[in-house]
């Protein structure tokens, strides 16, 4: 008798938001879309049909996994793919104890969506929508995690921006980890305040490592200082590493920044391509490992 197909068992973190629940159905729906198209081109038969799929969360929203898993058929295997960008305590532990739990079917744990060098794209694609500048200051905002290992992957992230974007970036958590985000953006518009000193016409350098003190044109030896507090205050942008608005996409926009980028989805757009190829690629990835 033929292997049964399993079941794309998706979870998200779960939301009080009406909009951060239709972005996530809305990428739930393009992942749907995909699974049909690629069953259109692989061809399906009775004994291999296309996935099933189910949306259910870790937390907030029903219906929680037990229930998501439930809704199967009789003895249908599942893949969970974790729509969540980080591994943290929802993965390895809220998410691990839940399969394990589950007696009624074969249930295997996908990895979480990131860090992935797609979802930087992502991000990347955000801050232009947004109308970043290049001499903004950039600041990641991340939820956070009591679990280092999810810290880990946000700061993996942080590189990975930085790197693809060529600019300076720096982090702030949202909850669980410090720098929080209010701290991160104060530090970086002062970084960038001092910064802009030292290029600002009449400071090329500084004198004895002061910070604004340089010749005066045309003066040799007759010093000017040219304090922070005289030079404009650049703008800080934060780059938003969440998922879908909802509590923390408010809490990044109270943080003190001049602009905040949407989140990686959206309500009212399509899901992005890089994200409906990251979570198929999780469940192909859990579904070839030996059961």
């Amino acid at each position: 008798m033929p292997e049964r197909v399993p079941a794309l068992v998706a979870i998200s973190h779960g939301t009080s938001s009406a909009e951060g629940q239709a972005a996530v159905r809305g990428l739930r729906d393009a992942v749907g879309e995909a699974l049909a198209r690629r069953a259109a081109r692989d061809g399906t038969t009775a004994d291999a049909p296309a996935p099933s799929l189910r949306l259910g969360h870790v937390d907030v929203e029903q219906p929680d996994v037990p229930a998501t898993l439930a809704s199967l058929d009789e003895g249908e295997p599942a893949i969970v793919v974790p729509l969540l960008l980080s591994a943290g305590y929802h993965v390895h532990v809220d998410l691990t104890e839940a399969v394990g739990a589950e007696s009624a079917r074969e249930v295997v744990l996908g990895g979480a969506l990131g860090p992935d060098d797609r979802l930087v794209s992502v991000l990347i694609r955000r801050l232009d929508e947004a109308g970043i500048r290049d001499d903004d200051a950039v600041v990641l905002a991340v939820a956070g995690s009591s679990d280092r290992r999810a810290v880990d992957d946000c700061l993996d992230m942080t590189a990975r921006l930085a790197t693809a974007s060529g600019r300076a970036v720096s982090v702030g958590f949202l909850s669980a980890a410090e720098p929080t985000l209010p701290d991160a953006v104060a530090a970086a518009r002062a970084h960038a305040v001092a910064a802009r000193a030292l290029d600002a016409p009449g400071a090329p350098g500084a004198l004895f490592g002061i910070p604004g003190v340089s010749d005066v044109p045309g003066l040799p030896g007759v010093r000017r200082t040219q304090r922070p507090s005289d030079v404009a205050a650049p703008r800080v942008v934060v780059a938003n590493y969440l998922l879908a608005p909802g509590y923390f996409d408010d809490l990044a926009r109270a943080a003190g920044a001049d602009v905040v980028a949407e989140p990686l989805l959206l309500p009212d757009a399509p899901a992005p391509a890089e994200l409906v190829d990251i979570v198929l690629e999780r469940y192909d990835a859990a579904s070839a490992r030996p059961r």
